[in-house]
């Protein structure tokens, strides 16, 4: 029997291109971990995962509390350009916003990918949320038709100052249902934010190609679950590091597209209680480097590039470099060759060291460091030593340039070594304050996701003058913390963690841009 006040158990999982990783936690106490290969299939291989957790732990189903999941399926999926949607957009801005066409500068290859089916229609608002243009229902009857015909799975709707006037799109969408059913996924650019344009409807067409397939992997996590009788509720890790609902999940597919490394670093803060480091998390097929401040993963300073795509969203700004554990070594003229080719899934059947034919990073760790039980180091005694120090300064060398570019001052900062492929590097490192490699940092992504919090946010305009200042400021902050409150934050735990006034000179006077951010733990029971 666990008593009343002893913290609920809940599983924390991280499923990545090679790995997945799972833990069991009590409050700040890891019970249990373990790394799998992640499988095709990615609920099988979670299951069982979770399976083999729970009886290690000798813990019943019934007695986790929650599930909280991070995946990079959705933003591999993007950037490989495969299981995308086919997307129909609507711009309702004529006769006024066609000066930039909707996908225009797109990658070609994306462009195909979806099918981008474009429609400019009339109708927007200006900047004070006038209406400039009507909606012309039977020209959006005729989009529907059209876009029934040709097949469209998604469908995006954007407008001009969406933000101040959601109910354009909303009313646009209503007609276009009536066309199309309930079939077709749909994706207004008001609900995902921002007050530009062009980086809105980029989003909201990012968004909108991602959702059937999301909808198909949490649909088959939730599944694998059932069968586990593990009916604990599940929530997703997104871009931030707080929660979301497997049900917005699926509606909003993009706000979880960086939940990998944003986890990453968040289970190094809290492994280390270092509050300023840059984090280097080395997983199978890539390293990705982020910097920690004062707790915090460092977010990106405005508009970013996904898969090519410029888009409004905010994540924590991280670096890639195509460098992991199953990196494949080539030893070409005496000089050591890195990658880009990864052994990815097939590292324990391809690595030399466990009996394979192909060299990869692991191997060239094992030969240099005397590391015991990762396979059998007697496989790579034809190696020649001076071939692996060559190639481990090539390994090392790449590594330290990458975190050399995620410095933003020449003060030195510690570096926190986290993931799988952690033992790639030793414990010194170029311009390194100090190297730390925590334990349980093989499955520092899971920590971070089981010790995600709930947020709710506010990004809109509103109009200040000298004497309401503070009563808007005041009204942003409860908005945010209702919203945190409403997607599961314990209510006396929610507090204020940004808050932003941008003046939108370009407007009228006194419009400003306020974004609130409140986060607060998530409200669980303890089960006794």
């Amino acid at each position: 029997m666990v008593r009343k006040d002893t913290p609920a158990l809940r599983i924390g999982i991280d499923v990545g291109g090679t790995n997945t990783d799972a833990v069991l936690m009590r409050g700040r106490e890891v019970l249990c971990a373990l790394k799998r290969p992640t499988t095709a299939a990615v609920g099988d291989g979670v299951a069982a995962a979770v399976d083999e957790l729970l009886r290690e732990a000798a813990v019943e189903p019934a007695a986790v509390a929650a599930v909280m999941l991070g995946t990079t399926q959705l933003l591999n999926a993007f950037l490989e350009r495969r299981h995308l949607a086919r997307v129909a957009v609507v711009r309702l801005a004529l006769p006024r916003g066609d000066g930039v066409p909707p996908l225009l500068g797109w990658p070609a290859e994306l462009c195909e990918a979806i099918d981008g089916q474009v429609f400019l229609a009339d109708g927007g608002a200006l900047f004070n949320g006038r209406t400039y243009s009507a909606l012309d229902v039977r020209q959006l009857e005729r989009i529907g038709a059209s876009i029934r015909q040709r097949g469209a799975e998604a469908l995006v709707l954007s407008t001009t100052f969406a933000p101040l006037r959601p109910d354009i799109e909303q009313e646009a969408a209503a007609v276009l249902r009536k066309v199309l059913g309930d079939a077709v996924h749909l994706t207004l650019s008001s609900d995902v934010g921002g007050i530009g344009l062009l980086e809105r409807e980029n989003a909201a067409i990012v968004n909108a190609s991602l959702q059937p397939l999301a909808q198909r992997v949490v649909g088959d996590l939730m599944r694998a679950f059932r069968r586990l009788q593990l009916n604990a509720p599940l929530f997703i890790s997104q871009n931030d590091g707080t929660l979301i609902t497997p049900s917005m999940a699926t509606r909003f597919p993009i706000l979880t597209c960086a939940a990998g490394p944003t986890n990453s670093l968040r289970g190094a803060a809290f492994l280390t209680g270092v509050e300023d480091a840059l984090v280097l998390d080395i997983g199978g097929t890539t390293s990705d480097i982020g910097a920690l401040v004062q707790g915090f993963p460092r977010q990106t300073a405005g508009p970013l590039e996904l898969g090519g795509v410029r888009c409004n969203l905010r994540m924590p700004d991280t670096l890639s470099v195509a460098l992991g554990g199953g990196t494949l070594v080539r030893l070409e003229g005496g000089r050591p060759v890195l990658g880009p080719e990864s052994l990815g899934l097939r590292l324990r059947q391809r690595a030399r060291v466990f009996g394979g034919d192909a060299l990869c990073a692991t191997d060239i760790a094992v030969a240099a460091h005397g590391l015991q039980g990762i396979g059998d180091p007697r496989r790579l005694a034809d190696l020649e030593p001076a071939q692996v120090e060559q190639a481990m300064a090539a390994i090392r060398g790449t590594l330290e340039h990458a975190l050399e570019r995620m410095r933003t001052s020449s003060a030195p900062l510690p570096v926190v070594l986290v993931g799988g492929g952690s033992i790639l590097l030793p414990m010194h490192l170029q311009g390194a304050a100090q190297v730390l490699r925590p334990a349980r940092a093989e499955v520092a992504n899971a920590i971070g996701a089981a010790i995600a919090q709930v947020s709710g946010r506010v990004d809109r305009l509103f109009q200040m003058h000298p004497g309401n200042r503070e009563s808007v400021l005041r009204q942003a902050r409860q908005e945010a913390i209702d919203a945190a409150v409403q997607a599961g934050a314990e209510p006396a735990s929610v507090g204020v963690v940004e808050l932003n006034e941008l003046p939108m000179t370009h407007l009228r006077a006194g419009a400003t841009r306020v974004q609130v951010r409140a986060v607060g733990d998530l409200a669980l029971a303890a089960v006794h």
